[in-house]
């Protein structure tokens, strides 16, 4: 009876720690896939997280109002995938105690098992067609990490039979992209091979140097801009955006819209339309990449990172921006903003955006260049709107409402050209609108 692991799940960008609130099931209860297990809460997000696997309830690690942190097995599920597997006796108890040696254990159908034990082989599980298994555990961190199943060939497990477990996987991701070597920790050290993960000199306390440990969500934007960087060769197009026409219609009608809408009409409104637009005429920019497939998203989730004073960078996400016009898309926005600030952003809020927007210019500074929020494969970033003198057409001299842009996109998936045209349709869009008509 193979035994799954349930870990305390990330509810969004930088949240490192999450509170169990109430066990639905109890030690002994049967529950079905997707059957919700626990309600957990966060700082900003409260969520029902289902099982992963039917099964029963072996153990719960944790009492309820205990705080986790992200990552940590709390559940244990035992599923009966390996029951009716045909043969001898022998082979069960060899099976079971397998999967005991590692945490998450993939239990493989009657016609896949591999006879290693029996023949006392150091193979690896495969399959019949010479695939080798992976337990859900590794498969889950896999897609997290963006590492597809070709790369994991490249692991050797330290598991039962070979397996690639959790350990092997986390070691591979230290090296992965370093030079170092691949294999797990238990294989480098039998070889005698040693990797160097680190040029940065050891500093201690002393009279002219503090040490300061991160804290957890510190070192969760660590990892996760860090993965960004090593998955995705970044490349960044810049424009300037004439932005005045636009500064002059919102202050003739931004008292109206807050009569009419009970909030704030704001440039980002503008710009999120301005985005939508692109997206339907460069739908590879709304893409994602899947090993060596491209993924092409029907519909336009935007992604709209939020700073909460206290509480770091979240990213909700507004659901098919492309079937709102622009009142549309400043209530969604304007929703998602509200409850971030309340802290009753929900696990869907936070998920399925296919590409992001973010605001630097809202600290005053006039460009930025941002990470890529995996697997989305760009961003976009505004910076501060600036009084400039610019040269015109007549060669005239003339003060003008400025604003920069970025456009940081993923180089495997679109090139500069592509980059670029997307960049300037933006552009062209904010500065030739014809705002009045779109409300």
């Amino acid at each position: 009876m193979a035994r799954i692991d349930v870990v305390m799940p990330q509810m969004g960008e930088s949240i490192t720690t999450g509170t169990i609130t109430k066990w639905n099931k109890q030690v002994g209860d049967t529950i079905e896939i997707d059957e919700i297990l626990l309600e957990i809460s966060t700082d900003k997000v409260e969520s029902e997280i289902p099982s992963p696997v039917e099964g029963k309830i072996a153990e719960l690690l944790y009492p309820e109002g205990e705080t986790i942190d992200v990552g940590k097995v709390i559940a244990v599920i035992e599923d009966d995938m390996d029951a009716d597997i045909s043969g001898g006796g022998s082979d069960k108890k060899e099976d079971k105690s397998a999967a005991k040696e590692e945490k998450v254990a993939e239990a493989p159908k009657s016609d896949e098992k591999v006879a290693a034990k029996e023949s006392g082989s150091d193979s690896e599980p495969r399959d019949k067609s010479g695939r080798r298994f992976y337990t859900p555990l590794v498969k889950k961190l896999a897609k997290e990490n963006n590492v597809d199943l070709n790369e994991l060939a490249n692991i050797n497990g330290s598991g039962a039979g070979g397996r690639v477990n959790k350990e092997d996987f986390e070691n591979y991701l230290k090296n992965r992209g370093s030079g170092g070597a691949s294999a797990s920790s238990s294989s480098s050290s039998s070889s005698g091979a040693s990797v160097q993960l680190s040029t940065v000199p050891a500093y201690t306390s002393g009279e002219r140097v503090e040490i300061v440990p991160m804290d957890n969500m510190r070192k969760a934007i660590a990892k996760n801009m860090q993965a960004s960087k090593l998955t995705s060769p970044h490349v960044n197009s810049i424009d300037q955006v004439d932005m005045t026409n636009l500064v002059r219609f919102r202050e003739s009608y931004k008292n109206e819209f807050k009569k009419q809408e009970g909030f704030s009409l704001t440039y980002t409104h503008f710009i999120l339309y301005a985005l939508v637009q692109a997206l339907k005429e460069f739908p590879m920019v709304n893409a994602s990449i899947d090993g060596d497939n491209i993924v092409m998203k029907k519909d336009i989730n935007l992604g709209c990172a939020v700073a909460v004073p206290g509480n770091g960078l979240l990213v909700p996400v507004i659901k098919g921006a492309d079937n709102l016009n622009i009142t549309g898309i400043a209530r969604a926005l304007n929703d998602l903003v509200q409850k971030a600030r309340n802290k009753k952003l929900t696990m869907d809020d936070l998920s399925g955006g296919t590409y992001t927007f973010t605001n630097n210019g809202s600290f005053g500074v006039i460009a930025a260049t941002p990470v890529i929020l995996q697997p989305q494969v760009g961003i976009f970033c505004v910076g501060t709107i600036k009084k400039t003198p610019v040269v015109t057409d007549d060669l005239a001299i003339a003060i003008r409402d400025i604003m920069y842009s970025t456009h940081t996109y993923d180089h495997r998936l679109i090139d500069g050209e592509l980059g670029s045209k997307f960049l300037k349709h933006v552009t062209n869009t904010l500065e030739n609108m014809d705002a009045s008509a779109l409300f």
